[in-house]
């Protein structure tokens, strides 16, 4: 990185890092004794003594202790970035506070504050390299413009030089690495453009199951209504994998009804039964109305999620994982409540025999005339119960290995690849499919029971009851082997299909 300059900010902020950016070397302060041992770092320069990295880290933690509790709340930190020349926002103090806050006890102790400069720090260098497109160690006016667009906001180079005015502090109209460390290194810097733009999750996988969290959109995909066409992409990847995947999927719901002890139905043994049963054309039955209610349901739930996030948090910054969590499941059992009887008419699609219904609404009449509107909502307790499972373990189990991939692999950029990709969406929906997968049979079987003439009224803990006595355990997994054998087609054959209509409707790859 070129010039060995002093920053003008703080000294004591200066110092917390070294020019390689790492937060636990420290960089030297002008004037200072070198505090250095003899063992180099990975940027190439000897690496501090951890005493002296804890002196540094402690001195920076202390001036900012401003009523010497041993913490920083927002009014320490608002006192004591101002005595070091650095003047955020209420609003930024409390993200900065609200990021760093393990405990949740709304101020920062010592190892949360130098938990949060590591990964904030982590994430600014991954920013910086990625506009860094010359590769040269500053950013100019022309990087800054041709990263913007990328994300699909259009500036002018004047509009680039003010921005650059902000941070960039000896006027050379070009900020280094450290200039733009020290400009963001105690500024809450969230909602990473590039980060949320390569590590897209439910807009990209779809596996048959839409309970997944919605994915964030940056500000700029919002405004440049880029979100839709990553929808409608999305939408048309679902649509192609379920299409592709939909022999397995009917072997699924009829292993998960008519399986059991006595009739023990294997993968072969299902295709062949069908076959004989209805042709081939008999695989594909409840898949017209499972690729129907893509449109509703991505739409609703990602309608709510925007209206969710805005109530518990804001509309232009990321939300924590748990409040994720908490948005995502709320939006998923709106959006399901709204679709239900599109689910329900799924089920009847794919277990009908050869005659049964000419069609879809001729399937919703017999169901409304015999049954009445009660039947389809059939099995929605275990379906709504299956949401919190599936939706959590799948966001936690992807942000983990998110979150392990760039804090040990991402060196250059935020980029994993698309096998990396593939390999963490594919994984986090296993999990979540296999915690769920008891409540998605118990609430196929309840959408199934109403078709049988005679059968009794059966509820969701009586079935589970039922299961557990006559099957055991393993009677609460029928289906699940030809359930994961379409995991890996669906995701792969979803994220083709999401590439290319992503090209087709403008939205840049990058």
């Amino acid at each position: 990185m070129p010039g060995a300059r002093r920053s003008l900010t703080s000294p004591v902020v200066s110092g917390v890092l070294c020019p390689c950016g790492s937060p636990h070397a420290s960089a030297v302060e002008s004037g200072g004794g070198s505090g250095c041992g003899g063992n180099a770092g990975s940027c190439g320069r000897s690496v501090c003594e951890a005493s002296e990295q804890d002196r540094r880290l402690r001195t920076l933690f202390q001036k900012l202790d401003v009523n010497r509790d041993g913490a920083l709340c927002i009014h320490d930190l608002a006192v004591g970035l101002g005595r070091l020349g650095l003047h955020r926002s209420e609003l930024d103090l409390r993200k900065i506070v609200k990021a760093g806050d393990k405990d949740l006890d709304g101020q920062l102790d010592f190892e949360e504050f130098v938990h949060y400069l590591q990964d904030h720090e982590k994430k600014l260098r991954l920013v910086f390299k990625s506009l860094d497109k010359k590769n040269d160690g500053r950013i100019d006016a022309q990087e800054i413009v041709q990263s913007l667009r990328d994300l699909g906001v259009k500036i002018s180079e004047q509009q680039a030089e003010k921005i650059l005015k902000s941070m960039d502090k000896n006027g050379t109209m070009t900020i280094d690495w450290n200039e733009w460390r020290d400009y963001h290194l105690l500024h809450p810097v969230e909602n990473i453009p590039e980060i949320i733009l390569y590590w897209k999750h439910s807009t990209i996988f779809d596996v048959g199951e839409n309970l997944t969290v919605p994915d964030e959109f940056t500000v700029e995909e919002r405004q440049t209504g880029m979100w839709w066409r990553h929808l409608v992409a999305g939408g048309g990847a679902g649509a192609v994998s379920r299409t592709c995947t939909a022999p397995l999927d009917r072997l699924k719901v009829l292993m998960q009804v008519h399986a059991s002890r006595s009739n023990n139905m294997c993968i072969i043994g299902g295709f062949t039964q069908m076959i004989r049963e209805g042709g081939p054309r008999s695989l594909w039955r409840g898949n017209g109305i499972n690729v129907l209610k893509i449109a509703p349901e991505s739409a609703i739930k990602f309608m709510a999620y925007e209206q969710i996030k805005r109530f518990i948090g804001t509309d232009q910054e990321m939300l924590r994982i748990h409040e994720r969590l908490l948005a995502g499941s709320l939006a998923g059992a709106i959006a399901q409540s709204s679709i239900y009887p599109m689910e329900v008419l799924k089920t009847r699609m794919a277990l009908r025999k050869t005659g049964q219904y000419s069609g879809m609404l001729d399937c919703a009449k017999n169901i409304l005339a015999k049954e009445g509107m009660a039947a389809f909502y059939k099995g929605y307790i275990p379906n709504m119960l299956g949401i919190i499972p599936y939706a959590g373990i799948d966001l936690a189990v992807y942000e983990t290995l998110k979150n392990t991939w760039l804090q040990r692999y991402a060196v250059n950029s935020a980029d994993p690849g698309v096998f990396v990709l593939l390999a963490c969406g594919t994984i986090s929906s296993t999990c979540g499919q296999l915690a769920s997968y008891p409540l998605a049979l118990v609430r196929t079987r309840m959408q199934a029971q109403a078709s049988v003439e005679g059968a009794p009224e059966v509820t969701m803990r009586g079935l589970f009851k039922h299961i557990l006595k006559t099957e055991g355990a393993f009677g609460l997994y029928r289906g699940l082997a030809p359930n994961f054998m379409k995991v890996i087609p669906a995701v792969s054959i979803s994220y083709v299909v999401y590439e290319n209509l992503k090209m087709t409707l403008g939205v840049d790859s990058r």
